[in-house]
């Protein structure tokens, strides 16, 4: 049984902007706004993201080319490096990196459609419960529609900031407030800006869910190359766009100030009675995170399964919906679990430089498969431009992240590498395993 190619360019365009778009921009820039010190620093700064972003979606455009297959960086990484190397990425991506950040994202969720609905907070637990086991249960039974869901939200969160970026281009300008006392500096050297880029470019991953459902894809060689590269570039201007009207609203120092940006802002623009636009705003932005990471990233453990590195069960496919129903509920009762737990946090803290050395290495493999193309390789598939040049750059800008993750938090990167290294074990044991037969 093989998986139903549903999905067309429209939905997998959806998936890289949902995949990219999270809590992040209403979040993040403030943390940039403190590093640097000049408004045209900061914009610079999302334009340099953005570059690296793209030079990402350009590399894994070609991959997808070349391996149109369920797992995305897991069978790049097995196909360019050692099936361990795939394995250790599955292992991060199941346990820490989605399973903890499905857990953060559903509480974010929850405490901003609860404040939205002008509920106490303190029920934000079962309401995180609740969205998570709704949308494994939608996932579970078709992969259209959890994409149709997740186009829906994506529309949502586009208009959302569709909105803020027409109030504060096209509204009266409104002054920015007089610079907070005790405002951080920022910097001005390589160095601030090298930092300020971690949250960027953290802000800016995530295209790379579509390349996980290739198979579901109808043409993948050819739509997953235009999602990467059309869903990429909306967000690049949305993000730089946003960043405009923040500073123009707030000023650098007043964004540097303050943790809750985008509702300073809109209060700035539209009064305080519009606080409930970007609680709707986050709520619809979180939720179609999550619906989006029980869609893509549950087809990594189905290929690790059907790889004869993972529990067999994993790799079967509902004879009705055709979806990996078991990958899909495991996923789903891990972040549930970690959310009754609370552990996500640590979990994520641990292995978020993990995220970027997976992201390095995959682009990495771009070099491998240049000079040795694997059997699937066809003379007419996409090729990323400016090969060797922007993959090496992009290489450098995942080692700056892994690097910058290892020193603010020594403790948290040593305890991921501990984490991964408990996947080691486990890869042998399934691999010296015989393989059961496909039914």
């Amino acid at each position: 049984m093989s998986f139903r190619r549903a999905l067309g360019t429209f939905d997998a365009t959806m998936m890289v902007i949902g995949g990219i778009i999270g809590a992040g921009i209403f979040i993040n820039p403030y943390l940039v706004a403190q590093r640097l010190s000049s408004g045209g620093l900061v914009l610079a700064a999302w334009v340099v993201g953005g570059a690296v972003a793209m030079a990402g979606a350009l590399a894994f455009a070609e991959l997808a080319a070349l391996f149109p297959r369920a797992g995305g960086e897991y069978v790049y990484l097995r196909e360019a490096f050692h099936p361990l190397v795939g394995f250790l990425f599955g292992w991060a991506s199941l346990l820490m990196i989605q399973g903890g950040g499905l857990a953060a994202v559903a509480i974010t969720f929850a405490e901003y459609a609860l404040r939205l609905c002008g509920a106490p907070s303190a029920s934000g637990t079962p309401l995180a419960v609740g969205a998570l086991a709704s949308l494994s249960l939608v996932n579970i039974v078709g992969v259209k529609p959890g994409s149709r869901l997740l186009n829906v939200l994506v529309v949502l969160k586009i208009a959302a900031l569709s909105a803020l970026i027409g109030g504060g281009l096209l509204l009266p300008r409104v002054a920015p407030p007089p610079a907070p006392p005790g405002a951080p500096p920022g910097g001005t050297g390589l160095a601030a800006f090298g930092a300020a880029l971690i949250p960027i470019l953290f802000s800016y991953g995530g295209w790379q869910n579509a390349n996980v459902v290739s198979e579901e894809i109808r043409d993948s060689r050819r739509t997953l190359p235009t999602a990467l590269v059309a869903g990429t570039a909306a967000v690049i201007l949305v993000y730089v766009l946003v960043n405009v009207v923040y500073l123009g609203a707030l000023g650098r120092e007043g964004l540097a100030s303050t943790a809750t940006p985008a509702a300073d802002a809109v209060r700035r623009l539209f009064g305080s009675q519009a606080d409930r636009l970007i609680a709707a705003a986050i709520a619809v932005s979180t939720f179609g995170f999550l619906d989006l990471t029980l869609l893509a990233p549950t087809r990594i453990s189905y290929a690790m399964a059907k790889d004869g590195l993972f529990f067999p069960a994993l790799a079967r496919l509902h004879p009705r919906f055709q979806t990996p129903v078991l990958a899909i509920a495991v996923q789903g009762a891990w972040a549930i679990l970690l959310v009754l737990t609370g552990t996500f946090a640590d979990l994520v803290d641990s292995v978020v430089f993990a995220d970027w050395i997976f992201f390095g290495l995959t682009v990495a493999g771009l070099f491998v498969f240049r000079k040795r193309p694997p059997d699937t390789a066809k003379a007419d598939a996409f090729h990323a431009p400016g090969y060797p040049v922007i993959p090496a750059l992009f290489v450098g800008a995942a080692a700056l992240v892994v690097w910058s993750a290892i020193r603010s938090n020594p403790f948290r990167s040593a305890l991921g590498t501990a984490l991964l290294a408990a996947g080691i074990p486990v890869y042998f044991f399934f691999a010296r395993r015989p393989r059961i037969a496909e039914s």
